[in-house]
């Protein structure tokens, strides 16, 4: 199969699968069905599927990958010791483990082709980490407390595993308790990547989109509480600060090196 058969097949299947969608009209651009595509894996609800469409989808989504282009921990230079700065895309870099920051429901963003990390997490993964979620919060059997970390497998994204926190909402202004949460999300998450031997983490701007939290504030904590944490469990798994936009590199940049 092609890239667009591949394309047609998925979007064809999730259309069927999902009754209420089933006489949306398929666009002929490739750019449209690339979006069509990416909303239907958005609202789709946990769930199994057939062997075939897996099939289809990683091959279409590992080809997806490649024509984006993987960067590689090797291909970074550190910023000092043990900690790098990158400003790009966390879903095309090949570490042990990146952080999504997720929602209370740990399943995902399901606002379609909503640009928060963790609708693009689900989206290149795959719809597997919507279940392999789901099915981690069915045995919990409660909403992700703030401040803690989970881990599943990464399937179609470069890296071996995603890291889910859940970080603090901010409503009236940054309050010490939302600073001690956001700190014990950047430790929870570092702690379970050093009990599983991970050596690379990378993380995203945690709270820092649609939580509301303050950047230069959240780079501050975020920083500090890293580098604590590795002075204090050496050597520690290495750890990326992932940034999207200038504004969030310039921050970073000033705090480290």
């Amino acid at each position: 199969m092609t890239q667009e058969q591949r394309r047609s097949f998925l979007i064809e299947r999730l259309l069927r699968e999902q009754p209420r969608y089933r006489d949306v009209a398929v666009p002929r651009e490739a750019g449209e069905q690339k979006k069509l595509l990416r909303a239907l894996m958005n609202v789709r609800a946990p769930g199994e599927i057939g062997g075939d469409f897996l099939a289809v989808q990683d091959e279409y989504l590992r080809e997806a990958a490649a024509e984006k282009g993987v960067t590689a921990l090797s291909g970074l230079r550190p910023a000092e010791p043990g900690l790098y700065l990158w400003q790009g895309d966390i879903t095309a870099l090949a570490v042990d483990a990146i952080v999504n920051a997720a929602n209370s429901g740990m399943t995902g963003c399901y606002v379609p082709g909503h640009n928060c990390i963790d609708n693009c997490i689900h989206t290149f993964a795959g719809v597997q980490l919507r279940l392999a979620c789901a099915q981690l919060m069915d045995q919990q059997g409660c909403p992700e407390h703030t401040g803690g970390a989970k881990i599943t497998p990464a399937f179609n994204l470069p890296c071996k595993y995603v890291l889910h926190t859940v970080g603090p909402i901010v409503e009236d202004g940054v309050t010490a308790r939302d600073e001690a949460l956001l700190a014990s999300c950047y430790r929870s998450c570092l702690a379970l990547a050093a009990e599983r031997g991970l050596g690379s983490v990378a993380f995203c701007c945690i709270s820092t989109g649609v939580f509301r939290f303050p950047k230069k504030r959240a780079a501050e904590i975020a920083v500090d509480t890293v580098r604590t944490w590795r002075a204090e469990n050496a050597p520690g798994p290495e750890v990326v600060f992932v940034v999207h936009g200038r504004e969030n590199f310039d921050i970073y940049q000033k705090l480290l090196g």
